[in-house]
C-alpha cells in the first residue's frame, strides 16, 4: 500500500485546435519532470483547447493520443492524466483519461458541460460517476464545470483524491481559488485542480492558478503558484487524511442520499 503520492501539475499554453503542436510540447514537459512521480496532470482538452469544434479534432479510443499517452506512461513508469474531445459511437464526449505505465485507460466524461459556451450542444454529458484506484488510492475525476456543482463531488464512498482538470478563464478565477479549498473541505479529501494559462483561439485569456489543498484546505504545493507555464509539484500523504477524518469524523455526520443524473424529458 502506498501511503505517499507525488504528483506533477503542468500548467501550460494550448495551441488553440492543434493536437501535434500540443503533444509535442506537453512531451517535452512530461520528459522533464522530476523522477519517481507517480501521477502527472494535464488541464482540460489539452491537445486542442476548449473548443466546440469537436467534428474537426476529435479522436478515437485508438487514436493518436492514446498511443502517445501510453508510450510516455510507460516511459516515465507513471500515469498520466487530462480531458481531451473523444468520438464515440457518433457522440462527442469531453473526456477525462487516466493512463497508467502498464496501459491500463481508465475515463471519465464531463457531466455537468458549460451552457454558456453552448458546449451542450456539441458534446454528450456522461452520468457515471467515477472511482479510480490507483496504487491503492482512490481518486475521483472531475472537468471544470463540474466544480459548480458540490453534490457531484460528494464524497459519499470516502475516497481520497478529488480530481479536476480545468480551462478556467481568468474573468472568473476567484471561484476557481474558493470552490476548490471547499471542495477539499467539505469533502475531507485532497483537491487537485489544474488549469491552463495563455489566450485561447476565441480570445478567452487563462491565468492558471492550479492548487492542491489538503482535507483541511491548506495548500501543498511545493512552491507557490504562478500565472504562466510551470509544473508544480506536491506530496500528498494518506496518513494525513486518515488521521484528520478520525480526529474530525465530519463524513460520519452526512446526511446519506443517492444521485439521480439529470434526464431530459420530451
Amino acid at each position: 500500500m502506498s501511503a505517499i503520492l507525488q504528483i506533477a501539475l503542468i500548467q501550460s499554453h494550448l495551441a488553440w485546435e492543434n493536437p501535434i503542436q500540443n503533444r509535442a510540447v506537453f512531451e517535452q514537459k512530461i520528459k522533464a519532470v522530476k523522477p519517481k512521480t507517480d501521477l502527472i496532470i494535464l488541464p482540460e482538452m489539452f491537445t486542442t483547447g476548449f473548443t466546440m469544434n469537436a467534428a474537426e479534432v476529435a479522436e478515437t479510443m485508438h487514436g493518436e493520443t492514446i498511443k502517445w499517452l501510453q508510450e510516455l506512461a510507460k516511459e516515465k513508469d507513471c500515469a498520466i492524466a487530462g480531458s481531451i474531445i473523444i468520438k464515440d459511437n457518433s457522440a462527442y464526449y469531453n473526456r477525462f483519461l487516466f493512463v497508467e505505465s502498464n496501459g491500463t485507460i481508465q475515463k471519465y466524461d464531463k457531466h455537468q458541460l458549460f451552457t454558456l459556451a453552448k458546449e451542450d450542444e456539441v458534446f454528450t454529458a456522461g452520468n457515471e460517476e467515477v472511482i479510480i484506484v490507483y496504487k491503492n488510492w482512490k481518486i475521483k475525476p472531475q472537468i471544470c464545470y463540474d466544480l459548480r456543482f458540490p453534490v457531484w463531488a460528494r464524497n459519499t464512498v470516502e475516497y481520497d483524491l478529488l480530481l479536476y482538470v480545468a480551462s478556467w478563464p481568468k474573468p472568473r478565477i476567484n471561484a476557481w481559488d474558493v470552490l476548490l479549498q471547499a471542495r477539499a473541505i467539505e469533502n475531507m479529501s485532497y483537491c487537485v485542480g489544474v488549469n491552463r494559462v495563455g489566450l485561447d483561439g476565441k480570445g478567452y485569456e487563462y491565468n492558471g492558478h492550479s492548487a492542491v489543498y489538503d482535507v483541511l484546505g491548506n495548500s501543498v504545493l511545493e512552491e507557490n503558484p504562478v500565472e504562466k507555464e510551470v509544473v508544480l509539484y506536491a506530496t500528498l500523504d494518506k496518513e494525513h487524511i486518515e488521521k484528520t477524518r478520525k480526529k474530525l469524523p465530519f463524513l460520519q455526520d452526512a446526511d446519506p442520499f443517492r444521485i439521480i443524473p439529470k434526464q431530459k424529458f420530451v
